[in-house]
């Protein structure tokens, strides 16, 4: 059900708890995975080794390696599996490719300062006080910042790249109910228990854990704002 569908009072709920349900199995999956790859780099040696291998690598390239692997792993890759699907294809012509290019290398370079910051902030260690510290920043108040731009430049990507329609939107009352809101229940239903485990590994491992999540969460963040914008 599209939030602009309706005016019940409650109808963003019922549309975000709709966007969670839809993701409920691969939000399950991208959990486990994430879980799985913090209990193998605690507990297993060969697997610790390979990530501080990787951990080396992502440190030495700084913010280049976090725009250019958010780039492929949260734009490129989940563009080319939207241009697949038949249902999506229509909707995602070719040239969008530049908008799947160059917003997620901005929010690969984003995200990494929002990491390095909370590090600052709260320590480097995987105490779980400082990991709930850190996930009650990320989720509480910057995770509905990000979602509020991140629909607004989706809804102008949707409409052809004219920012009419997406301001007209903005403007007709109740935009972070009707918009943001749906979409926020979703992102944490993931994002909550996916952050405690990026939390919990060390700074130079959290943004690769990041990236892994990223590829399935951008594909289904297209297609439950392709849901809204085009009312299906």
């Amino acid at each position: 059900m599209p939030p602009t569908a309706t005016t019940v009072d409650d109808a963003p709920w019922r549309a975000g708890l709709h966007s969670a349900r839809a993701l409920r199995g691969p939000g399950l999956v991208v959990i486990a995975v994430a879980a799985s790859v913090v209990v193998a780099y605690y507990s297993h040696a060969p697997t610790h080794a390979a990530l501080e291998r990787l951990a080396a690598f992502r440190t030495r390239g700084g913010y280049v390696f976090s725009a250019m692997a958010n780039l492929v792993f949260g734009g490129l890759l989940p563009f080319l599996i939207l241009r697949l699907n038949s249902a999506t294809r229509p909707v995602h012509p070719w040239r969008h490719l530049l908008f799947f290019a160059a917003y997620p290398a901005w929010k690969g370079v984003e995200v990494d300062l929002l990491y390095r910051f909370q590090a600052v902030l709260f320590g480097g260690t995987n105490d779980w006080l400082v990991v709930l510290k850190k996930m009650l920043v990320d989720q509480l108040v910057y995770t509905p910042l990000t979602v509020s731009y991140a629909v607004v430049l989706y809804a102008w990507k949707d409409a052809g790249f004219r920012a009419a329609a997406p301001l007209a939107d903005l403007r007709a009352g109740r935009w972070f109910a009707r918009r943001v809101f749906p979409v926020l229940l979703a992102v944490w239903c993931v994002w909550v228990p996916a952050v405690c485990c990026i939390y919990a590994l060390p700074l130079a491992l959290q943004f690769p854990l990041n990236c892994a999540i990223n590829f399935l969460w951008m594909t289904l963040f297209s297609l439950i704002t392709v849901r809204q914008n085009h009312g299906q």
